[in-house]
């Protein structure tokens, strides 16, 4: 898992995080993966792409899930500084024949609609062109939930974290079964 704070398990105890979710989902599911969580809290697709050789030739993993782009767009940096990050680490990781799949964010409407559009289409983009999985939002039912959100509105809090699980599980299964690329 290669993220940043949603994945990271901000404001909360490393165990109650969706990623510590899925290891468990996994082992419960008779699946012989570790999950390793190099996510970063704060990282933006630069510093992601910085990591990564060293992450790939640390953890050797078969599949590499990427989740970053979203302190890209609340730092308001370039869409295509966003999509080249994402690029670069997709075509790295699967150059050294990893699966991958790349899970979306959406940005809050109040970065206007050109831009919140803009980015939203970084994902589908770059998943359609190098063929990976895609989950659209990994924020689905739960950004719009404040129930489901910690107080600074940007966060999952431990009540949201099996729905963003429920949200990567059926796009994750079927390659848990795949040869890498």
């Amino acid at each position: 898992m290669y993220g940043d704070s949603i994945s990271a398990g901000y404001g909360m105890a490393m165990e109650q995080g969706w990623v510590n979710l899925l290891s468990g989902r996994l082992g419960q599911q008779g699946y012989g993966f570790q999950v390793v969580n190099a996510s970063v809290s704060g990282e933006t697709t630069t510093g992601g792409l910085a990591r990564l050789p060293r992450a790939l030739a640390t953890h050797d993993p078969r599949i590499v899930i990427i989740e970053l782009g979203a302190n890209d767009g609340l730092r308001g940096l370039p869409l295509a500084t966003t999509r080249a990050g994402l690029d670069a680490m997709i075509a790295l990781a699967l150059k050294q024949r990893r699966t991958v799949l790349l899970l979306g964010m959406r940005m809050p409407p109040n970065y206007g609609e050109r831009y919140t559009q803009g980015y939203a289409a970084i994902y589908a983009t770059v998943a359609r062109r190098h063929r990976i999985a895609l989950v659209p939002f990994l924020l689905e039912g739960v950004a719009d939930r404040p129930a489901l959100m910690q107080t600074d509105n940007l966060h999952p809090n431990e009540r949201g974290q099996p729905v963003l699980l429920d949200n990567v599980w059926p796009v994750l299964r079927p390659l848990l079964r795949t040869k890498p690329h």
